[in-house]
This record gives structure tokens, sequence and C-alpha cells, in this order.
């Protein structure tokens, strides 16, 4: 029988001792008074913090967003069918987060970070809260690169730069997301990272949205977040900030990031649907008193970092439907007057075959010719005053006055200046192309071709410069310099295609 070492019991009991801690945990635990609607009610929470994620059981969660004084109201991120009346609730400790990086990149996802393409799950290493402070006033840098949109009359006359927010208003069906999809196209070749944000859309648009993407080449540098109207309204309300903090990743990475929400009215109509059923007091049109500070808190956080952080930027294009054109409604007005301007659709020049059907007169940027390369700037300088001048004799001609020379010469370049602004769907136009269209405009190289000709004018004078050497120089000059460049050579290229085209 072997002996039993007392010295070397002895030492392992003290080695126990030593790493023995005493350590009492507590759990905040309260329980469930009443569920429905994806709303709970929940008693006994008394430590629970605003945005803190609730753990239900069964791998159900929701986000405490009520601190009553008896009890804390709680929106639920899942299904609430099986959450019953007196089940255990516990706080998590943790704020909502939503994964970020890189391997979201070509994927759709829900406001939680889950994929929805049938793809595989995503592996991410990194997460940011929903909720963020906005940038401080030191920590930005004013607008002065341009976002290239590749629709002609935005880069010539609605300029967006990178770090804006730029508004997209109008009725429904008149080309909003249309706008929205051709702007995330044309960053194909400018290193922009985009993000298209769907609340409240049909499941399948967003299918639509996703195959879009894919046709061109697109989907690559596209992160779809979709919270679709069969969703509960908690995620729709929470989708536009899972797709701003997965933004701010990038942003702070020192790249630029382009976002679409669309559309916030849905956004809206979710937070007060949440709002009424958590018994908040309603307020105007029955939306909360706090729905102004839903949309600047989410739109502040689009932003141009300054050179010391990096320089990324976010621009935001956040889109409103109108209901018969009304944009003084209550929630147009406030999103016009936190954006840095707004692109105004409107129906009847999209039933008359005006697309994109873009009111000049009434879209503006606060940002202006600060977001345009000097070239774009320079052929486009009288375009506004040539288009509200034109409008305004166009509803005066109607009463079949006689018109003067001068009048009716100004109406003839009206009509051509509306063709030329005219583009296909998904018709992106690089910078330089489009330069080259209005210089052609302008100098009034259009004024003798018939209407109908314009847009085969157009098409075959690019070919034409592409083919002829000293168009290929020209064409490449706009491209690098951004400046217009010998303005005579130009006239020479046209004059030489015009001969051809004659």
């Amino acid at each position: 029988m072997s002996k039993m070492d007392t010295k070397e019991i002895s030492a392992l009991i003290k080695e126990q001792i030593q790493k023995y801690s005493k350590e009492i945990k507590t759990d905040n635990v309260g329980s469930v008074i009443s569920v429905g609607d994806g709303i709970a009610l929940v008693h006994g929470l008394d430590e629970a913090m605003s945005g803190e994620l609730l753990d239900f059981g069964n791998d159900i969660y929701g986000m405490a967003l009520n601190l009553e004084k008896d009890h804390v109201g709680a929106i639920i991120l899942d299904e609430s069918t099986e959450i019953k009346e007196g089940d255990t609730v516990k706080t998590s400790g943790k704020i909502l987060e939503v994964p970020v990086g890189e391997a979201l990149l070509g994927r759709v996802i829900n406001p939680l970070g889950k994929p929805i393409d049938g793809l595989g799950s995503i592996k991410t290493k990194k997460s940011r809260p929903l909720e963020q402070k906005a940038q401080g006033v030191m920590a930005r840098k004013s607008v002065e690169e341009p976002l290239q949109t590749g629709i002609k009359v935005l880069d010539a006359l609605v300029p967006i730069g990178r770090g804006q927010r730029e508004l997209i208003i109008g009725d429904r069906q008149t080309g909003k997301t249309s706008i929205a999809l051709d702007t995330i196209i044309n960053q194909k070749e400018e290193d922009v990272i985009c993000i298209y944000v769907a609340i409240g859309q049909k499941e399948s648009t967003v299918a639509q949205v996703q195959k879009t993407l894919r046709r061109h080449g697109a989907l690559d540098y596209t992160i779809i977040v979709s919270a679709s109207a069969s969703e509960p309204a908690p995620l729709l309300y929470l989708a536009p900030y899972a797709g701003v903090s997965i933004g701010e990743e990038f942003m702070f990475d020192g790249k630029s990031v382009l976002i679409v929400y669309d559309d916030l009215t849905k956004h809206a109509t979710a937070y007060r649907e949440l709002s009424l059923l958590l018994r908040r007091p309603p307020g105007r049109e029955a939306f909360p008193g706090d729905v102004f500070y839903l949309h600047s808190r989410l739109l502040e956080r689009a932003a141009k970092l300054n050179d010391s952080l990096g320089g990324g930027s976010i621009t935001a294009l956040p889109i409103i439907e109108t209901k018969a054109g009304d944009i003084s409604a209550y929630i147009p007005t406030n999103v016009i007057s936190i954006t840095d301007g707004q692109i105004f659709l409107q129906s009847d020049l999209f039933y008359t075959g005006v697309r994109p059907a873009i009111n000049a007169g009434l879209s503006v940027s606060r940002v202006g010719g600060a977001a345009q390369i000097k070239a774009i700037k320079k052929v486009s300088g009288t375009l506004r005053l040539d288009l509200a001048s034109y409008r305004e004799l166009e509803a005066f001609t109607q009463f079949g006055s006689d018109l003067d020379k001068a009048t009716k010469e100004k109406l003839e370049r009206g009509k051509r200046t509306v063709e030329i602004l005219k583009q296909g769907l998904h018709e992106v136009m690089p910078v330089n192309k489009q330069v080259i269209s209005i210089y052609a405009l302008t100098k009034g190289f259009l004024d003798d071709l018939k209407i109908e000709d314009i847009k085969r004018f157009e098409s075959s004078l690019h070919s034409f410069f592409e083919s002829d050497d000293k168009g290929k120089e020209l064409l490449k000059l706009i491209k690098e310099e951004k400046t217009l460049p010998d303005t005579k050579a130009f006239d020479d290229v046209i004059k030489r295609f015009k001969k051809r085209f004659n």
C-alpha cells in the first residue's frame, strides 16, 4: 500500500484556497405584465437603461424604450407570439449593437445584422452600437469633394458633395428609388461604399433592387439593410440606425460612404405606431413630440470628417414620399429643414415623359458649386436660368399670342435643354461626357437640330469623341484635370462631327 504524501496534499489545498475568489453575480430580473403588437410592458426592471437589450428567453430579445415609474416599455425584436404574461425578463447590461465590417459587402441583412439572402452566415469581428452621438463641429470639414451621380440634371444643377445630406422628395411612382439606384451604380469607378436601407418596402421590391445592382456590377460594393413591410414595427424603426452604424465603421476607416434611406415616411409611421402603443402622447398628425429628433439624430451622423480623423465621409440620400405633391406636410417639412437641399420630383413631368422628372426650380443644393468640378460648373452656368425662363414662357405661350424672334429662340433652346437633360433608366453618364453634352447645348450646336434627333446626336457625338484622337485627348483632360480645356479645340471637334452628322 502506497504511503500518502501529506506535503503534496497540503500544497494542493493551499493552491486551491489561493485561487478561490468570492464572486456574487446579481441579475436584474422582471416579469411581463402585458404583451402584444410587438410591445411588452415589464415590471421589476429598476436597473434597466434606455436602449438596453432585454432577454425574454428562448432566444427572443427586446429593447427598453420607455422607462416608466412602475414598469419598462420594451419593443420586441422578434415574433412576440411566444412571450406570455408572467414570463421572466433579464437585463443584459448591453446596448443594442449591429455587426460591421467588409464581410457585409454584397449581402442583404436585417437591422440586427442577420443575413436574409440565403447565402450563409456572415463572419464579422466587430460590432457598433445602433445609437451613436453625431460628430461635433470640430470633427467636421466643409463639403467640397463632389459625389458624381451620373445623372446630368443633378450633376449640373443640383450637385451633391461627399458628406452632404440631400433629400429626394416626390409622390409615389415618380422615380425616387431609381435616382438613388443610379447614384449607387455610378460609384463603380469612384471608390465609394454604398448602403441601401429599405424601410417598409415589399420583399419583391428589395429582391428587384438586389437584382438590378447585381446586373450592373454594383452589389460588390453595396450592403442592403432590409426591414420589409411584413416585419414588426420595431425592426422598421431600427433599420436606418443599423445602416448608418455600418457606414460609420467605414467612415472612421477613411473611406467614403453613400447611404440611401428608402424611405423615411414609412420610418416615421413605424415610430408613430410604436409610440402610440407605448402610450406616448400624440402630437400633430398623431406623431409623437420627438419625431423631429428621430430623423435629426439619424441624418446628423452623415458628415465629412477632417483630415486628422482620416477624412472619411457619409453622404446621405433620404427619401420622402409626399401625397399629391404636398411638401408642406409635417414629415416632409421636418426632413427638408434637417437636410442640405432637396431633389423634387414632379408627377406632371414624369407623365409627360421628362425623366428623371426633376423640377429644377424647386430642387436645390445648399452646398452648390463647391461640390462641382470646374468643367461642369463652367458649362452649366446659365442652365438653371434657361430652364426657369423656358417654363415661364411655356406657360405664357399657351394663350396663343404672337411671339417675337428672341422669345421664339428662347423657347426652342428651352425645348432642347429639356431634351438633352432626359436620361434613360440606369443609363448613368460619366462627368466628362456630361460636359460635352451641356457644352454642345449652351454653345448653340443643337439649335438647328430637330427635337427628335437630339438623343441620336448626343450618343453619336460621344462615340465620335471616343474614336477621334483630339476628342480622346479632351475627354482625358476633363477626367484628370477636372477643368474645361481649350474651347477652340472643343468647337473644332464638334463642328467636324456635325458635318458628318448632317
